[in-house]
């Protein structure tokens, strides 16, 4: 009897397998089906022809560069890939009536939200409506607070002090390139950890030290940004379903980064978080729903980590190319703090460091931490430039392009001169539409102050004692796909101590 059932079992385990598997060829079909007809890969016009065939690639290291190119020709300064069904501009008017006039016709949008949720859920970056205003307004409390300025503050210096300028000197005068890019990341992330979880991964630790949580994390970005290359959302949603490829490696690092998030969680319910000063327990007094905190807190992550090492990465390449930028610096700041022994210029200090400032904002003109992002339009609308949007259309605006438009910037836009954003001697805020590289309008980034901050600390202090040689200094900056833009190969440098 015991045989007989034990046969019955594994023929309707077999039975089950069969119409499981069958079932799941012929979604897959009907899939790939829905996506050939819904795609518009007969498109026949030039643009969606070398999109489709990668024959761009032929004049362009980065697709960022091919849109410049399509968005230079322009006669509005837009553009429209009908195979993405995505329109396209670097029209600082269009901007201002995405982000300002028109706002609530252009959310993040469900299909924005799909491609990220897995890795932000519901925090601030990947929502709309209400739950984006609850976390936009917790966000400005606690952000713009001067006591969380100044808990950053001296998180940024004793990470300074402590890993990065004794792991510089440790390659100091050696034949040894050090990949800029890589410490800046791990210094980011080191201070983004301590300023969200107060916790401190140590990955900028001499040894320099493998994070399971850092990899994990670089690993969602990647393949989370993947996704929005795709010709059609059915792609990645098939294999999402069928786990397989870089969708079963998506899964398997978040499963990684939840594990993370609530352990720190669990952790400051049993020692309490009332008198801590991270942003995990400052959303704790407020929240009590797990995966409402750890979708909050690894939107804080994404931000302060990738954005401000990419910022930094791009500035010190540069500056590489601009030594007297760097003596220009150095000059400054010899005026501000004087003959003073003091390692770090104050926050009083920081704001008169104009030319600084005027540097930083011309680097990230040229090379924006986040080259562009994306709405959905919810109805139908005509931008100022006359171009029409249908309901449910795609429309990004382009930093990246927007930095290189002889129209936005004119003739020089090509060039790095910090003094365009100066007058007199001190730095002149340019309009934040033909800017948006912190956005602006309501969603305008909340942190940018402490992220500014921060990546004034870090040139400071490095260009104090150290200066860097670049290897292959004549070859354009070629990016990796992701989130925020990043260095393929990264940023070898030969690191040398200045003399007393």
């Amino acid at each position: 009897m015991d045989s007989q059932l034990f046969l019955w079992f594994c023929s309707m385990s077999t039975a089950f397998c069969f119409v499981f598997f069958s079932f799941t060829l012929l979604f897959s079909l009907f899939s790939l089906l829905l996506f050939v007809l819904r795609s518009k890969l007969w498109c026949n016009c030039e643009t969606c022809q070398a999109y489709v065939s990668s024959s761009w690639t032929k004049d362009f290291d980065n697709l960022c560069d091919w849109f410049t190119h399509l968005l230079k020709k322009s006669p509005t300064g837009t553009i429209h890939i009908h195979v993405l069904g995505n329109i396209i501009t670097a029209n600082p008017a269009n901007v201002e009536h995405m982000l300002k006039t028109r706002f609530e016709n252009y959310p993040k949008g469900k299909p924005f939200s799909a491609l990220l949720g897995d890795l932000l859920g519901a925090g601030i970056f990947n929502v709309d409506g209400d739950s984006w205003k609850f976390q936009r307004k917790m966000a400005s409390l606690e952000l713009g607070g001067v006591s969380v300025r100044a808990h950053a503050f001296d998180i940024v210096k004793s990470e300074i002090q402590s890993r990065l300028l004794p792991l510089l000197s440790s390659v100091s005068g050696k034949e040894q390139a050090l990949d800029l890019q890589d410490v800046f990341r791990r210094f980011s992330f080191d201070n983004i950890c301590k300023f969200s979880f107060g916790l401190d991964p140590g990955c900028l630790e001499l040894s320099l030290p493998v994070s399971e949580f850092a990899e994990a994390f670089d690993l969602a970005s990647k393949f989370s940004a993947q996704r929005g290359l795709a010709s059609s959302s059915l792609i990645w949603k098939v294999k999402r379903l069928l786990n397989l490829g870089t969708e079963k490696q998506l899964k398997e690092a978040i499963k990684i980064l939840d594990g993370f998030a609530q352990e720190m969680i669990d952790q400051r319910r049993q020692e309490g978080f009332s008198e801590r000063n991270d942003l995990l327990s400052r959303f704790m007094g407020t929240i009590n729903d797990d995966k409402y905190l750890r979708d909050i807190v690894i939107c804080f992550l994404l931000a302060g980590r990738d954005t401000v090492a990419s910022g930094l990465t791009s500035f010190f390449w540069l500056l590489s190319q601009h030594p007297e930028v760097e003596s220009a610096i150095r000059d400054e700041l010899e005026r501000v703090m004087g003959s003073s022994e003091e390692q770090f210029a104050s926050f009083n200090q920081m704001r008169e460091l104009h030319y600084l400032h005027a540097a930083l904002y011309e680097s990230m003109r040229l090379f924006p931490p986040v080259q562009f992002d994306s709405k959905f339009a919810q109805e139908d609308d005509i931008l100022p430039d006359g171009t029409f949007v249908r309901k449910g259309t795609r429309v990004t605006y382009h930093p990246y392009a927007m930095g290189r438009m002889e129209r936005v910037w004119g003739s020089d836009c090509l060039e790095f001169k910090p003094d365009r954003w100066l007058k007199n001697g001190r730095y002149i805020p340019q309009d934040l539409y033909k800017f948006p590289v912190f956005q602006a309008g309501k969603r305008v980034c909340l942190g940018k102050e402490i992220a500014v901050m921060e990546m004034k600390c870090v040139v400071l202090a490095i260009i104090k004692r150290f200066k860097f040689k670049v290897p292959g200094l004549d070859q354009a900056p070629r990016f990796a796909p992701g989130l925020t833009a990043t260095l393929r190969g990264g940023l070898p440098v030969l690191v040398q101590e200045r003399e007393a």
